[in-house]
């Protein structure tokens, strides 16, 4: 948001009707995925990173099919897929949620084992062996 915000007070709001996004050279116009592509490519080019406006798209495909406060018929409309099925691939779980899911699992406290009253300490002892 707060680029956002930089870029409105240097530009100033966009009359209306015209896009938030508009070229900055010439007379303003809106900001055409070529030229928008083409200034993310020279940003990857200063960085030295390969990263393309569809892995934005991905990144933001993700977030939002994961969060829980959207539907994922909600995401699929934003993302304009026509079969839900396209937009279920983003609710993969990603190995950085499994590792964070694991890590909190070993960090909460053993539940002590405990067996309902009607069965017998040696019959349990028998079946799950010494220690349970």
């Amino acid at each position: 948001m707060a680029y956002l915000a930089a870029y409105l007070e240097e530009d100033g709001l966009p009359l209306e009707g015209m896009p938030v996004w508009r070229t900055r050279r010439g007379e303003p116009r809106p900001l055409t995925y070529w030229a928008a592509r083409r200034i993310f490519q020279r940003a990857c080019e200063a960085l030295g990173s390969n990263w393309t406006l569809h892995d934005l798209r991905h990144t933001a495909a993700k977030r939002m099919a994961r969060d829980p406060e959207l539907k994922l018929r909600e995401v699929q409309t934003i993302l304009r897929h026509t079969h839900i099925s396209t937009t279920e691939l983003y609710t993969a779980v990603g190995l950085d949620d499994l590792l964070d899911k694991l890590g909190a699992h070993y960090a909460r406290p053993v539940q002590p084992v405990s067996w309902p009253t009607q069965y017998a300490a040696d019959d349990i002892e028998a079946v799950f062996g010494a220690g349970q």
